[in-house]
């Protein structure tokens, strides 16, 4: 018993790979974390570019008065209005400057519809 506790203590043969496991484990996790915050970062990019795009869609319609034969319809015109945090020109939505405001209050990206 007493050879068998000498061997058992002086035995270095798992000290190497375990050693070697948790040097490997921690590069993983350290590239994974890196990895993972670069995907976050470009999938955010993506998501606001999308939101950006669909901010920029216009819905104003018109079209002028139709007359046939004997009947006829007056001209409608819709005009789509700025929704709350939406700049006043199409270039200066979501630029990197001020915020735009409303009656002296500063809006934030994430204030949604009102």
């Amino acid at each position: 018993m007493r050879n068998f506790l000498s061997q058992l203590w002086s035995d270095e043969c798992g000290f190497v790979v375990s050693s070697e496991l948790v040097f490997v484990a921690t590069l993983l996790v350290i590239g994974l974390t890196t990895g993972f915050s670069a995907i976050r970062n470009q999938v955010v990019g993506e998501l606001a570019d999308v939101a950006d795009a669909i901010s920029e869609l216009d819905q104003s319609y018109s079209f002028a008065q139709v007359t046939a034969n004997n009947s006829s319809t007056r001209g409608v015109a819709f005009g789509d209005q700025n929704d709350l945090g939406e700049a006043d020109a199409a270039s200066q939505d979501q630029s990197a400057g001020a915020l735009p405001t409303e009656g002296g209050l500063a809006i934030s990206a994430g204030s949604g519809e009102q």
